[in-house]
């Protein structure tokens, strides 16, 4: 049965600016949905809103009809990827997957190299052997909807394409939302996306309209 998160009449103000005030945008279970802008303009913002963990002036966000109020978010709903780390540095990487309830040698068999280090505790690991963890728990834990703050970042050009094709992969039994500098690999696993400028949403489809709407001129297009 699909799922269908709808967010809309977002007003984020923050310092007495309107960062977020014209925003909608949908995301149902078999779709990856991509949120496109240039820093400041509220993207991770309105992540945070979603996941509940930033309080708007003006809110509507609903799954499958049903209005989400207050902070809290059941992980069978939400799972949200930020972008700094967020699991602590003393767990190891069996310990993770044990508090996620994943399958550690699914991930090692994408992954082996973890195969010699998954004792450790993250702190042993690099920033981005940390960041592959986080995201692959995130991303394969079983909820509606997985929230993907800047995925891409910190990862070697293989994993970023292993990464890809997870996501693919995992779209097909729930939504994904993807926001990341890297606008040709969000465009290359979503169905549809969004850009945001001057607090609103615009639909995009392409690269021609993320230069329709001056995005793509001075925009990383690693």
């Amino acid at each position: 049965m699909k799922s269908l998160l709808e967010v809309d009449s977002i007003v984020v103000e923050l310092g007495g600016r309107k960062i977020l005030h014209d925003v909608y945008l949908k995301n149902e279970s078999g779709t990856a949905t991509g949120i496109l802008g240039r820093n400041g303009t509220g993207k991770s913002c309105l992540l945070q809103v979603i996941s509940g963990g930033l309080s708007p002036s003006q809110q509507s966000i609903k799954i499958d009809g049903v209005a989400l109020s207050g902070s809290y978010r059941s992980p069978k709903d939400l799972q949200y990827l930020p972008q700094h780390h967020f699991i602590p540095t003393a767990l190891t990487t069996k310990a993770v997957f044990r508090d996620f309830r994943l399958d550690i040698a699914a991930f090692m068999r994408e992954f082996p190299a973890f195969e010699t280090c998954y004792r450790q505790p993250l702190k042993q690991l690099s920033s981005g052997e940390r960041r592959l963890i986080e995201l692959y728990v995130v991303l394969t834990a079983p909820t509606k909807f997985c929230l993907l703050d800047e995925p891409f970042s910190m990862l070697a050009p293989k994993t970023i394409e292993q990464i890809k094709q997870l996501i693919r992969r995992e779209k097909s039994n729930k939504g994904i939302l993807v926001t990341d500098h890297s606008y040709r690999h969000v465009l290359d696993v979503c169905e549809h996306a969004y850009l945001i400028r001057e607090g609103k949403t615009y639909p995009v489809t392409s690269e021609e309209d993320l230069e329709a709407l001056g995005y793509i001129r001075g925009a990383s297009s690693d």
